[in-house]
């Protein structure tokens, strides 16, 4: 770990615990049980393989799905749907990725950038650039 970098904390609701209730994070949480109920946190959270979360309302900074997730999803960043994993329910991300053999049943809402984006105003060699990089290194 470099100097001066924070360390970020995972909590781990495992596979035996099945719950029910409200969920309030500033961390990283990752589900690999059952959770029945609402989240509303400014952390990341995570269903894991096997996980299945049915909440009314989930409000997080992002979220990462291999399990199952049923519920209305607002995010303020990114939400990645990785395979085998499903979703059913309305989502609103700034940024989403679906992989091949994800089941997702929903309406989806991408919420704006701060300032507008002219496509054509950079120069190609930049745009390929950026095309060539690996998911998640922009």
């Amino acid at each position: 770990m470099k100097p001066g970098k924070k360390r970020s904390k995972v909590i781990v609701l495992g596979d035996t615990v099945s719950m029910d209730g409200s969920l309030r994070f500033k961390e990283t949480l990752c589900i690999q049980g059952k959770f029945k109920g609402t989240i509303e946190a400014t952390g990341a959270l995570i269903v894991d393989k096997g996980a299945a979360v049915d909440a009314g309302h989930i409000s997080v900074t992002s979220l990462t799905v291999h399990g199952s997730v049923i519920g209305q999803v607002r995010v303020v960043d990114k939400i990645d749907m990785l395979s085998g994993s499903q979703l059913k329910g309305d989502i609103t991300a700034s940024r989403l990725r679906i992989a091949d053999g994800v089941l997702f049943e929903g309406q989806c809402t991408m919420t704006g950038t701060e300032r507008e984006v002219d496509i054509f105003s950079r120069p190609t060699k930049e745009i390929r650039a950026d095309l060539q990089r690996p998911y998640g290194q922009y």
